[in-house]
């Protein structure tokens, strides 16, 4: 918590010099409105911890650009903004079951596994004797995210996806 705002660390550097206190430059991201900002703290300060918990839900379905979850145990349905999802928003299917991350009690956002595995809906066609110009083309996914692929990945596929670079893993 940083000015009664809850944070996640995306990257840290600690640097520490011969003489100096150490000082940590951290860049954190606000999990209520998605902002990264870049901040610097000294090696004595104290942060307070965000009361963050994880809950067990099921992705029913977009309404707008809201994204509608049921929790696995009381059947009580939420909305999260699609501001809030970030990159998560590409990779959620529907009728799978999704980490929500609650603050203070609220859902604010989706925890997705490294990777998912989803199919392949359209791909451009793979041309012989192409891979000069690039060994990839684009695909479209069933959750209607767009990536990369290798030539000789086609629609109807089921291939892996690494959540967290956006990348193709493997054909499954």
């Amino acid at each position: 918590m940083i000015d009664g705002q809850p944070y996640i660390v995306v990257e840290y550097e600690h640097q520490k010099y011969g003489r100096g206190s150490a000082t940590i430059r951290l860049r954190i991201k606000n999990l209520k409105t998605g902002a990264a900002v870049d901040r610097t703290f000294k090696g004595k300060e104290v942060l307070e911890d965000a009361d963050i918990e994880f809950g067990k839900a099921q992705f029913l379905y977009k309404r707008g650009n809201n994204f509608v979850f049921m929790d696995s145990t009381t059947f009580e349905q939420t909305e999260i903004p699609g501001e809030q999802m970030g990159g998560a928003a590409k990779f959620i299917k529907e009728g799978q079951t999704y980490d929500l991350m609650l603050i203070d009690g609220k859902p604010q956002t989706v925890k997705l596994p490294p990777k998912v595995v989803l199919k392949v809906t359209e791909a451009e066609p793979g041309i012989r004797g192409d891979s000069a110009q690039s060994p990839n083309k684009k695909a479209t996914l069933e959750t209607g995210a767009v990536i990369q692929v290798p030539l000789f990945v086609k629609a109807s596929d089921s291939i892996r996806i690494n959540t967290e670079t956006g990348e193709y893993v493997e054909r499954v």
